[in-house]
């Protein structure tokens, strides 16, 4: 019988994750795994899942709900919490606005996007978190790209870019001061098109969001959003019904949708291939200013 030992490149990036993932299980004492409901927090868990199994993931999921989330990323964390019986947080913006701990914006550009640093810092002091797992990667933006596996933060959970530990050998350093904690992203070499292409090869589940839909949208700025309540618009602005799906999955107020009729992963990967915009470049969080992304981890946003 013949055995073949060599890995393909993503059962290589699946290694090297599940990897970092035991790390921050044996260098921490009580980490947690930031689950925003999209896909690249979907492939953490479910990587989390694989590295522990039969045991259950151990550390809990922490979900920053803005109030501005989509239905369908609600159902399926929901959905996803009772089939892995993972421990599920909820940090609440609603809340804090409602308690004046935070500020909402107003106006036509109004997004909730930002309010999420601040709910999120004070959900890792409530829980005494030392470390979160998030699933961001280097391909994605300019300002994750200078991301270590292991990201320092201070005491009040800023991201210095130029105080950061050398990762040499696959070595971790994960020790720091009273106060202090550490964001960690596992799948920081992923690519998109990894992403998807090891989704398909593991049959993983995903939002309906991500595939091709009808939905009503209107164009703002060169990007199409999802006409809603919590949308301000202009009288110019008319929704219509197309059909469309989402790259990247946050907030309804900055998540812009794409022409498309991807309705499976293979359909999806074909389109990613031929693609010559990131994924992040229907995100209006993003294009505020041209150092957006970096402005924000600096306050503390993974």
């Amino acid at each position: 019988m013949d055995f073949n030992y060599n890995l393909n490149h993503l059962k290589e990036l699946e290694a090297e994750s599940m990897f970092v993932l035991r790390e921050v299980a044996a260098q921490f004492e009580n980490p947690v795994l930031l689950f925003s409901g999209g896909k690249d927090s979907i492939l953490v868990t479910y990587l989390a899942m694989k590295a522990f199994y039969p045991a259950r993931i151990p550390f809990p999921l922490l979900h920053i709900d803005t109030g501005h989330n989509f239905q369908e990323t609600l159902d399926y964390r929901d959905e996803l919490v009772e089939r892995t019986g993972a421990r599920l947080i909820v940090g609440s913006v609603q809340e804090a606005i409602d308690q004046g701990r935070v500020v909402e914006e107003k106006g036509l550009n109004a997004s909730r996007n930002f309010l999420q640093t601040a709910v999120l810092l004070e959900s890792m002091e409530k829980g005494k978190y030392d470390a979160a797992i998030g699933g961001a990667r280097r391909d994605e933006e300019k300002a994750r790209a200078k991301e270590r596996f292991f990201s320092h933060r201070d005491e009040f959970g800023q991201w210095d870019p130029k105080n950061q530990r050398p990762e040499l050998w696959n070595l971790f350093n994960g020790k720091k001061n009273i106060g202090e904690h550490f964001r960690i992203f596992p799948i920081s070499n992923w690519t998109e098109l990894d992403v998807w292409q090891y989704l398909s090869m593991e049959g993983v589940n995903l939002p309906s969001l991500y595939f091709a839909h009808q939905r009503e949208v209107f164009e703002r700025d060169g990007m199409l959003l999802a006409a809603s309540e919590v949308i301000q618009r202009r009288p110019t602005e008319i929704p219509f019904e197309t059909t469309v799906r989402f790259r990247t999955i946050g907030d309804i107020t900055c998540t812009g949708a794409v022409k498309s009729t991807a309705s499976t992963i293979d359909d999806v990967i074909d389109e990613i291939a031929a693609s010559r915009v990131t994924e992040r470049g229907t995100r209006a969080d993003d294009k505020r200013s041209e150092t957006a992304m970096e402005d924000r981890k600096k306050q503390g946003y993974f």
